[in-house]
């Protein structure tokens, strides 16, 4: 008959690895809290505390009243448009098109409302204005909506053609000049305040709340997300997947056409290059705030917090005194570590 008792040394080879698995184990899950912590959605507000402390401390004049003001206002239409932008990014797409829709909408309305001067009131040059501005948003969003459905071309491609083309018939048609001589009174919603609170700030929090209600509490919003986990799943499940892709650039149309018309205020007059540089902003902050690269993962806040981030950093850099290469740099290695913690995540959460 055999013998099954187990060798002495075998037993003891059999326990050390037992052991070595436990203790395997224990790491792992020490390290999925450490990583749980690092990447928990609202860590962004401790760094952003950290480093206004210490911003602060090396520069006092950013924690100046007037310097605080200036930097809420200046980040209101890159936060208009950023959200736009966060809604695409949840289906797994991006939306590279912005800038130059930025610019295409601030000549567009410009122009609708010079146009009408001598025949109109401010007040009718400054609806057919908005209006204009709106229209140029809705149908740059569902060209490049149905272009990635229908064509079955990459987001990137698409949205990267239209860029070009906004931006190349933008400059032609202005002859690389600004259109002035605005409405006072639209003028006025860049600087001016409504019962003590800015005019921007109200349109942000309004197109804020509104996508904020619509990711979180209504089918389109889940449907958004659906998408961007898995679009071939949704599908299956019955999710309108195409349709979802053209509502998520059409809104993100939308929001670029009113943070153009916030940005054109602004400046008080219409120009071609008015969102030149806007690109880095846009998806940086998004990323910043934890808006992930490969769908699926967004909030609104998150967007707000990422503005107030890349704001405060490029506010630093300003009051630096730093070169404009150099801040670029700076800005462009912010981003790229960003992404770098977004592509962990990812991996960390089961992801390919």
């Amino acid at each position: 008959m055999a013998d099954d008792r187990v060798p002495p040394l075998l037993n003891r080879s059999r326990v050390a690895v037992a052991g070595k698995g436990a203790g395997g184990a224990g790491i792992s899950a020490h390290l999925n809290r450490i990583a749980a912590g690092v990447f928990s959605e609202y860590s962004i507000v401790v760094f952003i505390g950290v480093y206004f402390l210490a911003a602060s401390l090396w520069l006092p004049q950013i924690a100046s009243q007037r310097n605080l003001a200036n930097l809420l206002v200046s980040m209101l239409p890159l936060l208009v448009v950023g959200m736009g932008q966060t809604v695409v990014l949840i289906t797994g797409g991006i939306d590279l098109s912005l800038p130059s829709l930025v610019s295409a909408v601030s000549v567009v309305a410009a122009w609708a409302m010079v146009g009408i001067g001598g025949v109109a009131s401010p007040t009718v040059q400054i609806v057919v204005g908005v209006a204009a501005a709106l229209g140029v948003g809705v149908a740059v969003g569902l060209f490049n909506g149905l272009a990635i459905t229908r064509l079955k071309m990459p987001p990137f491609m698409v949205t990267l053609s239209s860029m070009m083309v906004l931006s190349g018939l933008a400059l032609w048609s202005t002859g690389s000049q600004n259109i002035s001589r605005l409405p006072e009174s639209f003028v006025e919603v860049g600087y001016g305040k409504l019962a003590g609170i800015p005019y921007a700030v109200l349109t942000a929090v309004v197109v804020g709340l509104l996508l904020h209600v619509l990711l979180s509490r209504t089918l389109l919003g889940a449907w958004l997300y659906a998408v961007g986990h898995n679009p071939t799943a949704s599908l299956i499940s019955g999710v309108p997947v195409s349709r979802v892709i053209v509502s998520a650039y059409v809104i993100s149309g939308l929001c670029g056409a009113i943070g153009s018309l916030l940005y054109t205020a602004r400046l008080e007059s219409g120009s071609p290059v008015l969102g030149r540089e806007l690109l880095l902003d846009v998806v940086g902050a998004c990323v910043i705030g934890g808006t992930s690269l490969f769908g699926g993962r967004g909030k609104i806040v998150w967007t707000v917090l990422g503005v107030l981030l890349f704001a405060m950093l490029d506010n630093t850099l300003t009051l630096i005194g730093l070169e404009y290469y150099t801040v670029m740099t700076v800005k462009g290695t912010v981003i790229l570590l960003a992404a770098a913690l977004d592509v962990l995540r990812h991996r960390l959460a089961g992801g390919a």
